[in-house]
């Protein structure tokens, strides 16, 4: 028998059967919630599906939601879900587990849902605020001057030079 271990899922894999442990579905990543994980985990899609309009889908051991870019994610766990939520600042809120920079201008904001109950305001209100920010529009950073060129160097020493020789009226 020769075959080998996948190097991600640590699964046996005979030779020559075929194996993508990348590929999975919602289903399969909420099959094994408790009742209260799984009604916490319906609330959630459904709060934000409700959102507008979006994708939803399945990748690997996480649930992705994004419009033009994903806004927040949710891995679910055995004893909760956590949610990555992607925000234009920074929470400062109890429910928030750790906050860690994602880009130039998101952050990203890690929590846990252990209860359906937890999926309502301020949750709720951060969610829609992420959706928003997602839009094609975003947030932008904000422009950088350019560095001057030779030029543009040569011709400010010119006026530099100009203006240290002209006398003061006094």
């Amino acid at each position: 028998m020769s075959g080998r271990e996948c190097y991600h899922c640590k699964q046996w894999v005979e030779e020559g059967e075929p194996h993508d442990c990348w590929t999975t579905t919602e289903a399969a990543l909420t099959r094994d919630l408790s009742e209260d994980l799984r009604e916490a985990w319906e609330r959630l899609r459904e709060t934000a599906a409700s959102l507008g309009d979006q994708r939803i889908y399945a990748s690997h051991k996480s649930i992705m939601f994004s419009r033009t870019s994903c806004y927040f994610f949710v891995r679910p766990k055995r004893n909760f879900l956590e949610v990555c939520l992607f925000l234009g600042r920074t929470l400062k809120a109890p429910h928030v587990r750790r906050a860690v920079p994602a880009s130039k201008t998101k952050v990203a904001h890690i929590l846990q849902i252990r209860h359906r109950d937890e999926v309502e305001a301020p949750f709720t209100d951060w969610l829609e605020e992420a959706y928003g920010l997602s839009d094609a529009s975003g947030v932008k950073p904000p422009a950088r001057r350019a560095k001057p060129g030779p030029e543009r160097r040569a011709q400010s020493a010119r006026r530099a030079r100009a203006a240290a020789k002209k006398p003061k009226r006094g």
